[in-house]
Protein backbone atom coordinates (compact mmCIF):
# COMPACT_ATOMS: atom_id res chain seq x y z
CA UNK A 1 0.00 0.00 0.00
CA UNK A 2 1.27 3.45 -0.90
CA UNK A 3 2.32 5.44 2.17
CA UNK A 4 1.78 9.12 1.24
CA UNK A 5 3.72 10.52 4.19
CA UNK A 6 6.74 8.30 3.52
CA UNK A 7 6.61 9.25 -0.14
CA UNK A 8 6.60 12.94 0.75
CA UNK A 9 9.57 12.43 3.06
CA UNK A 10 11.39 10.54 0.29
CA UNK A 11 10.69 13.30 -2.21
CA UNK A 12 12.07 15.90 0.16
CA UNK A 13 14.79 13.76 1.62
CA UNK A 14 17.14 12.00 -0.79
CA UNK A 15 19.58 14.33 -2.44
CA UNK A 16 21.47 12.51 -5.20
CA UNK A 17 25.03 13.84 -5.34
CA UNK A 18 26.40 15.09 -8.67
CA UNK A 19 29.32 12.71 -8.93
CA UNK A 20 30.76 10.50 -11.64
CA UNK A 21 29.54 7.37 -9.85
CA UNK A 22 27.28 4.84 -11.52
CA UNK A 23 23.50 5.08 -11.33
CA UNK A 24 23.48 2.23 -8.83
CA UNK A 25 26.09 4.00 -6.71
CA UNK A 26 24.09 7.20 -6.80
CA UNK A 27 20.90 5.39 -5.89
CA UNK A 28 22.62 3.80 -2.91
CA UNK A 29 23.92 7.16 -1.78
CA UNK A 30 20.45 8.64 -2.17
CA UNK A 31 18.89 5.97 0.04
CA UNK A 32 21.52 6.51 2.74
CA UNK A 33 21.14 10.27 2.60
CA UNK A 34 17.38 9.88 2.87
CA UNK A 35 17.95 8.05 6.14
CA UNK A 36 20.46 10.60 7.40
CA UNK A 37 18.57 13.71 6.33
CA UNK A 38 14.76 13.43 6.12
CA UNK A 39 14.33 16.86 4.55
CA UNK A 40 16.82 18.01 1.92
CA UNK A 41 14.57 20.08 -0.28
CA UNK A 42 14.11 19.01 -3.84
CA UNK A 43 15.44 15.48 -3.45
CA UNK A 44 13.99 12.86 -5.77
CA UNK A 45 11.54 15.23 -7.42
CA UNK A 46 14.01 17.94 -8.34
CA UNK A 47 17.15 15.86 -8.83
CA UNK A 48 15.68 12.98 -10.80
CA UNK A 49 13.65 15.39 -12.90
CA UNK A 50 16.82 17.28 -13.70
CA UNK A 51 15.91 20.61 -12.17
CA UNK A 52 19.24 20.88 -10.40
CA UNK A 53 18.38 21.22 -6.73
CA UNK A 54 21.28 23.42 -5.74
CA UNK A 55 20.02 24.20 -2.26
CA UNK A 56 18.70 22.11 0.56
CA UNK A 57 16.86 22.61 3.82
CA UNK A 58 19.00 22.54 6.95
CA UNK A 59 18.65 23.03 10.68
CA UNK A 60 15.69 21.87 12.72
CA UNK A 61 13.47 21.65 9.62
CA UNK A 62 15.21 18.44 8.58
CA UNK A 63 14.03 16.69 11.74
CA UNK A 64 10.33 17.47 11.39
CA UNK A 65 9.52 15.27 8.39
CA UNK A 66 8.06 16.50 5.13
CA UNK A 67 4.45 17.19 6.11
CA UNK A 68 5.25 19.02 9.35
CA UNK A 69 8.05 21.00 7.73
CA UNK A 70 5.86 22.22 4.87
CA UNK A 71 3.11 23.13 7.32
CA UNK A 72 5.57 24.81 9.65
CA UNK A 73 7.12 26.91 6.90
CA UNK A 74 3.72 27.93 5.52
CA UNK A 75 2.45 28.80 9.01
CA UNK A 76 5.53 30.88 9.78
CA UNK A 77 5.18 32.78 6.51
CA UNK A 78 1.50 33.39 7.22
CA UNK A 79 2.15 34.64 10.76
CA UNK A 80 4.84 37.03 9.53
CA UNK A 81 2.45 38.28 6.86
CA UNK A 82 -0.42 38.81 9.32
CA UNK A 83 1.89 40.59 11.76
CA UNK A 84 2.94 43.06 9.07
CA UNK A 85 6.60 42.06 9.18
CA UNK A 86 8.88 43.01 6.32
CA UNK A 87 9.76 39.84 4.36
CA UNK A 88 13.52 40.08 4.72
CA UNK A 89 15.62 36.94 4.34
CA UNK A 90 17.12 35.76 7.62
CA UNK A 91 20.51 34.03 7.83
CA UNK A 92 20.33 30.61 6.15
CA UNK A 93 19.08 27.89 8.45
CA UNK A 94 17.67 30.35 10.99
CA UNK A 95 15.52 30.67 12.98
CA UNK A 96 14.37 27.36 14.39
CA UNK A 97 11.38 25.92 12.58
CA UNK A 98 8.50 24.52 14.62
CA UNK A 99 5.62 22.31 13.46
CA UNK A 100 2.33 24.13 12.91
CA UNK A 101 0.07 24.41 15.99
CA UNK A 102 -2.53 21.64 16.24
CA UNK A 103 -5.42 24.10 16.42
CA UNK A 104 -4.64 25.76 13.08
CA UNK A 105 -5.54 24.81 9.54
CA UNK A 106 -1.86 24.21 8.83
CA UNK A 107 -1.75 21.11 11.02
CA UNK A 108 -2.20 17.82 9.09
CA UNK A 109 -4.97 16.68 11.43
CA UNK A 110 -7.11 19.61 10.26
CA UNK A 111 -7.20 18.53 6.60
CA UNK A 112 -10.91 18.22 5.67
CA UNK A 113 -10.17 15.70 2.90
CA UNK A 114 -7.96 13.62 5.19
CA UNK A 115 -4.24 13.75 5.89
CA UNK A 116 -3.22 11.13 3.32
CA UNK A 117 -5.26 12.71 0.53
CA UNK A 118 -3.76 16.13 1.12
CA UNK A 119 -0.26 14.66 1.40
CA UNK A 120 -0.66 13.22 -2.09
CA UNK A 121 -1.79 16.64 -3.27
CA UNK A 122 1.47 18.10 -1.96
CA UNK A 123 3.43 15.37 -3.74
CA UNK A 124 1.62 16.18 -6.99
CA UNK A 125 2.36 19.86 -6.47
CA UNK A 126 6.06 19.08 -6.07
CA UNK A 127 6.16 16.97 -9.22
CA UNK A 128 4.34 19.65 -11.20
CA UNK A 129 6.84 22.25 -10.00
CA UNK A 130 9.79 20.02 -10.82
CA UNK A 131 8.47 19.62 -14.38
CA UNK A 132 8.05 23.37 -14.78
CA UNK A 133 10.93 23.81 -17.22
CA UNK A 134 9.27 21.34 -19.57
CA UNK A 135 12.31 19.17 -20.34
CA UNK A 136 10.85 15.78 -19.31
CA UNK A 137 10.41 13.91 -22.60
CA UNK A 138 10.01 10.17 -23.21
CA UNK A 139 13.76 9.53 -23.04
CA UNK A 140 14.07 11.47 -19.80
CA UNK A 141 11.16 9.54 -18.28
CA UNK A 142 12.96 6.28 -19.14
CA UNK A 143 16.05 7.49 -17.31
CA UNK A 144 13.96 8.52 -14.33
CA UNK A 145 12.23 5.13 -14.25
CA UNK A 146 15.61 3.37 -14.25
CA UNK A 147 16.84 5.48 -11.34
CA UNK A 148 13.66 5.06 -9.33
CA UNK A 149 13.86 1.30 -9.71
CA UNK A 150 17.27 1.43 -8.05
CA UNK A 151 16.45 3.98 -5.39
CA UNK A 152 14.66 1.72 -2.94
CA UNK A 153 11.59 3.95 -2.94
CA UNK A 154 9.30 0.93 -3.45
CA UNK A 155 7.23 -0.37 -6.38
CA UNK A 156 3.97 1.35 -5.46
CA UNK A 157 5.62 4.73 -4.95
CA UNK A 158 7.60 4.21 -8.15
CA UNK A 159 4.42 3.43 -10.09
CA UNK A 160 2.65 6.47 -8.64
CA UNK A 161 5.50 8.84 -9.47
CA UNK A 162 5.83 7.58 -13.04
CA UNK A 163 2.08 7.93 -13.57
CA UNK A 164 2.29 11.52 -12.32
CA UNK A 165 5.16 12.21 -14.69
CA UNK A 166 3.04 10.98 -17.58
CA UNK A 167 0.08 13.16 -16.67
CA UNK A 168 -0.29 16.53 -18.39
CA UNK A 169 -0.32 19.51 -16.07
CA UNK A 170 -3.83 20.30 -14.84
CA UNK A 171 -3.50 23.41 -12.73
CA UNK A 172 -7.25 23.62 -12.17
CA UNK A 173 -7.27 20.14 -10.62
CA UNK A 174 -4.22 20.88 -8.50
CA UNK A 175 -5.59 24.16 -7.17
CA UNK A 176 -9.02 22.63 -6.48
CA UNK A 177 -7.39 19.93 -4.35
CA UNK A 178 -6.46 22.58 -1.76
CA UNK A 179 -9.69 22.95 0.22
CA UNK A 180 -8.73 25.68 2.66
CA UNK A 181 -6.74 28.91 2.63
CA UNK A 182 -4.05 27.24 4.74
CA UNK A 183 -3.80 24.34 2.29
CA UNK A 184 -3.44 26.75 -0.61
CA UNK A 185 -0.46 28.31 1.10
CA UNK A 186 1.02 24.88 1.91
CA UNK A 187 0.61 23.80 -1.71
CA UNK A 188 2.53 26.84 -2.88
CA UNK A 189 5.16 26.35 -0.15
CA UNK A 190 5.73 22.73 -1.21
CA UNK A 191 6.13 23.85 -4.82
CA UNK A 192 8.64 26.53 -3.84
CA UNK A 193 10.56 24.06 -1.68
CA UNK A 194 10.96 21.75 -4.66
CA UNK A 195 12.61 24.25 -6.98
CA UNK A 196 14.78 27.30 -6.80
CA UNK A 197 13.31 29.36 -9.63
CA UNK A 198 16.50 29.86 -11.63
CA UNK A 199 14.79 29.84 -15.02
CA UNK A 200 12.06 32.01 -16.48
CA UNK A 201 9.84 28.95 -16.88
CA UNK A 202 10.18 28.01 -13.21
CA UNK A 203 9.58 31.55 -12.00
CA UNK A 204 6.64 31.86 -14.35
CA UNK A 205 5.14 28.63 -13.05
CA UNK A 206 5.35 29.76 -9.43
CA UNK A 207 3.85 33.14 -10.29
CA UNK A 208 1.01 31.47 -12.19
CA UNK A 209 0.38 29.05 -9.33
CA UNK A 210 0.29 31.85 -6.76
CA UNK A 211 -2.18 33.74 -8.90
CA UNK A 212 -4.45 30.75 -9.39
CA UNK A 213 -4.37 30.06 -5.65
CA UNK A 214 -5.32 33.68 -4.97
CA UNK A 215 -2.31 34.36 -2.76
CA UNK A 216 -1.51 38.05 -2.15
CA UNK A 217 1.87 39.17 -3.45
CA UNK A 218 3.01 40.16 0.04
CA UNK A 219 2.18 36.69 1.37
CA UNK A 220 4.10 35.06 -1.50
CA UNK A 221 7.06 37.28 -0.61
CA UNK A 222 6.95 35.94 2.93
CA UNK A 223 6.95 32.34 1.67
CA UNK A 224 9.96 33.18 -0.48
CA UNK A 225 11.79 34.70 2.49
CA UNK A 226 10.86 31.86 4.84
CA UNK A 227 11.87 29.09 2.44
CA UNK A 228 15.07 30.88 1.43
CA UNK A 229 16.05 31.31 5.08
CA UNK A 230 15.66 27.58 5.66
CA UNK A 231 17.89 26.61 2.73
CA UNK A 232 21.60 26.79 2.04
CA UNK A 233 23.61 25.97 -1.08
CA UNK A 234 24.02 22.19 -1.40
CA UNK A 235 27.79 22.54 -1.57
CA UNK A 236 27.78 23.96 1.96
CA UNK A 237 25.75 20.98 3.11
CA UNK A 238 28.32 18.55 1.79
CA UNK A 239 26.90 17.86 -1.65
CA UNK A 240 27.83 18.98 -5.12
CA UNK A 241 25.42 20.48 -7.65
CA UNK A 242 23.90 17.73 -9.74
CA UNK A 243 24.03 17.69 -13.54
CA UNK A 244 21.12 16.99 -15.84
CA UNK A 245 21.03 13.34 -16.71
Amino acid sequence: MLDPKKLLDDLLGSQIPGTDATVRDKAGQAVQMAKDNPLAAGAIAAVLLGTGAGRQVTGTAIRLGGLAAIGGLAYKAYQNYKNGAVPAQAPAGEPELLPPPADTGFHPSQAPQGEDAFTLTLVRAMISAAKADGHVDADERKKIADKLSLSGIGPEAEKFLMAELERPLDLDELVAAAHTEAQKLELYTASRLTIDPDTRAERGYLDLLAGRLGLPDALVDHVEATVSAAKVPAAKAGTAPNPRW
